[in-house]
């Protein structure tokens, strides 16, 4: 079995294997390139996170400076938007919905370490080798979600669709779909209702209008 095939089983493996390296230095060549690029250089951007990206959809950006760890472990739907300083450790599966928005400085991170030092430092490997090893679970983020500044999301969790997750939160659970979430660690606030419209704040929405 391959290094990388053991991620997605969600056994140990080894983050500096020759095979895995190659994969991440592609990554963050990439992901450099990506933040090197300005605004205006919408071609260049969308073909690098064509490269970069096991999957991107339809008008997505992304503000940059972004950071994505393996980068072809990674699956975006269509119209998703990301504001600066976004870092994506998708050791393993991440996958993200359409019309999904992150604020600020939002983290996902699928490693996970042994807790026991000595263990965390090394381990025999399947090969009988000395090494050190971690795991990795995946994250799913659905559709329609808001994750606001400074979230992190940890592996293993699901977010369902239409969920808001507070800012500075951190997400070590699934939170159900259409529920605004927050805190450290987020819990469920309530459900999204139709009492959020915008249409119940005029003073804000002003001489706009809610699309029927």
């Amino acid at each position: 079995m391959k290094e990388e095939e053991r991620i997605f089983q969600g056994m140990l493996f080894s983050p500096a294997h020759p095979d895995l390296r190659m994969i991440k230095q592609r990554a963050h060549k990439l992901s450099h390139q990506y933040s090197d690029t300005y605004e205006e250089q919408g071609e260049e951007r969308e073909a690098i996170l064509q490269q970069l990206l096991g999957r991107v959809g339809k008008h997505c950006f992304m503000q940059g400076p972004i950071f994505f760890h393996y980068g072809t472990h990674t699956e975006i739907g269509d119209h998703f938007f990301a504001n600066y300083n976004l870092t994506v450790q998708d050791d393993t599966k991440v996958t993200i919905g359409s019309h999904t928005l992150f604020g600020p400085n939002v983290t996902i991170a699928t490693p996970i370490h042994p807790f026991i030092a000595s263990e965390r430092k090394q381990m025999i490997d399947q090969h009988g080798e000395m090494k050190s090893l971690c795991y990795a679970k995946p994250v799913t983020i659905g559709n329609n979600v808001w994750l606001a500044a400074n979230v992190t999301v940890c592996g293993g969790v699901t977010i369902g669709d239409g969920c808001v997750i507070g800012a500075g939160s951190v997400v070590t659970r699934d939170i159900p779909a259409n529920t605004f979430a927050a805190g450290v660690p987020c819990k469920v606030i309530r459900p999204i209702t139709e009492a959020d419209s915008m249409r119940f704040k005029p003073e804000v929405l002003a001489d706009c209008r809610i699309d029927e």
